[in-house]
């Protein structure tokens, strides 16, 4: 009988293979899907766990508008908004390539586009939550955010590896990160404020180095295509 380590050690192959993480939860986080991905009832698609995110992302947005009107401990909603983001986020594609039904370019496709909607559902909640021109930090953190996708989007067309990671921060340290401010204001009024324009300072100071590695990234690319190309061409003139 097989041993339930076994299993376990089968299913973390299977969900980390052909994916690259440098995130500081990565270890943890990977033995937690591990762990998730066979439980999953068998009537729950991959898609369906996208969806599944997509809703906690909603949770989280109507947090940050509860609280505006009824008070801050409805932040507490929005910490669950992200758990629940997480699972579905986390779990969709891992539970596809588990089941050996995965769909690279769709999955890949769609994914990218619920994180995007998320990502804005938040910063939506964050706008209505606060007042004044710190809305504009709600603003920025979409803005941020956003930039960082497209500097992982490109980093796969260049480099055709795909990384969600910026270095030892990745999605799931932002959740951390947004579930302890959401703590933190509950507990200190406005405090999200400072909070918030510190995470998209760290936003901006990590974008502005990944751009910088991609730049270097795609010069890198450009010659080496200039001299492969050079080299055929001298090959065929010598034929």
């Amino acid at each position: 009988m097989e041993q339930p380590t076994s299993s376990h050690q089968k299913a973390l192959k299977t969900i980390t293979k052909g994916r690259e993480r440098t995130n500081i939860l990565r270890q943890p986080e990977q033995n937690f899907i591990a762990f998730l991905v066979q439980r999953v009832p068998a009537w729950i698609t991959p898609d369906g766990l996208t969806g599944i995110g997509m809703i906690g992302s909603l949770i989280t947005m109507s947090s940050f508008i509860l609280a505006h009107h009824f008070g801050r401990i409805y932040l507490l909603l929005g910490i669950l908004g992200l758990f629940i983001n997480w699972v579905g986020d986390a779990l969709d594609g891992r539970l596809a390539y588990y089941r050996k039904t995965p769909r690279k370019w769709y999955g890949f496709s769609l994914d990218y586009i619920v994180d995007w909607l998320s990502n804005i559902g938040i910063g939506i909640g964050f706008i209505l939550y606060v007042e004044g021109s710190a809305r504009l930090i709600g603003f920025g953190f979409v803005v941020l955010y956003g930039w960082a996708m497209m500097i992982a989007l490109l980093r796969y067309k260049i480099t055709n590896k795909y990384s969600i990671d910026s270095g030892f921060l990745g999605p799931t340290e932002v959740r951390v990160l947004i579930s302890a401010i959401l703590v933190l204001e509950i507990f200190v009024a406005n405090s999200i404020i400072v909070s918030g324009l510190a995470i998209c300072a760290v936003l901006l100071i990590v974008n502005i180095i990944d751009f910088r590695q991609l730049l270097v990234m795609a010069d890198r690319r450009d010659k080496r295509e200039k001299i492969e190309k050079r080299n055929k061409e001298n090959t065929a003139g010598n034929d």
